[in-house]
């Protein structure tokens, strides 16, 4: 089965040969256009898709090709924090609120959740906060084998703050807990923070690279994983997100 999740920094209709050099089965797009919202060509290529997003123009795609079969998991619920004084409503919240988690199943089997964080300047729990909101809400649905998580996590060990429990270590640590781990990690045995390859150029500028980007699976699936990640002289043209691509055999 091979995997392919990018950030395409938008218009992924203009796109699609560059998508489709990767003869991918399972297809994981940041940053796409609806397309029940946009032209002819992209609808065609869509074919069977979920998607969720902020507007027609920015979401999360999920796309399946030769034949395989996905389905909405539609995941709700809350979580709230308890034992505090405080009867402040911050301290509850519900999947609806948390930017942006696409959770679906391929061939009734596979367990992927798809992901693509969001944040504002006056937010509190951005970006891995939200992930880590989502987690708390969804950890026994994500807890088992045969479980993908993948896309644009905008989010890196360098950026812990002690002060928040919520950081990027934090969140690594709890999912390593639960048999879940990054393909990147286990497979170039590097530690969060220290990556050699970025997935990420600042404004497209080869001199501000970082990795933000992560493909983590279950246990029972990371030693079948061979991952690779586009090379910037091809790709930075494209977009400020380099694709990453997982084979599982």
């Amino acid at each position: 089965m091979k995997i392919l999740s990018w950030n395409c920094n938008g218009a992924l209709r203009k796109k699609l040969d560059d998508v489709n050099s990767f003869d991918a089965d399972i297809v994981v797009i940041q940053e796409c256009e609806n397309p029940s919202e946009s032209d002819l060509a992209y609808q065609n290529w869509s074919n069977q898709y979920l998607w969720t997003g902020e507007g027609k123009n920015k979401g999360i795609g999920v796309f399946v090709k030769k034949g395989h079969k996905i389905s909405d998991l539609k995941w709700n619920g809350t979580f709230e924090i308890t034992g505090l004084k405080s009867n402040s409503s911050s301290l509850k919240w519900h999947s609806s609120e948390l930017k942006l988690f696409l959770p679906f199943m391929l061939n009734d089997k596979y367990i992927f959740l798809a992901v693509w964080t969001k944040g504002k300047p006056n937010q509190v729990f951005d970006y891995i906060g939200q992930f880590w909101k989502y987690l708390q809400i969804h950890r026994t649905d994500l807890a088992n084998k045969k479980t993908i998580i993948l896309g644009d996590f905008n989010s890196n060990a360098i950026w812990d703050r002690p002060d928040r429990w919520w950081n990027h270590s934090e969140v690594i640590k709890e999912l390593s807990e639960m048999g879940i781990n990054s393909v990147y990690h286990y497979q170039f045995r590097e530690s969060q923070g220290h990556e050699s390859i970025p997935t990420f150029y600042l404004h497209r500028n080869e001199a501000k690279p970082y990795h933000i980007d992560y493909i983590f699976v279950s246990d029972d699936l990371i030693e079948s994983c061979k991952l690779s990640i586009g090379e910037k002289s091809n790709w930075l043209s494209k977009s400020d997100h380099m694709p990453l691509f997982v084979d599982i055999d």
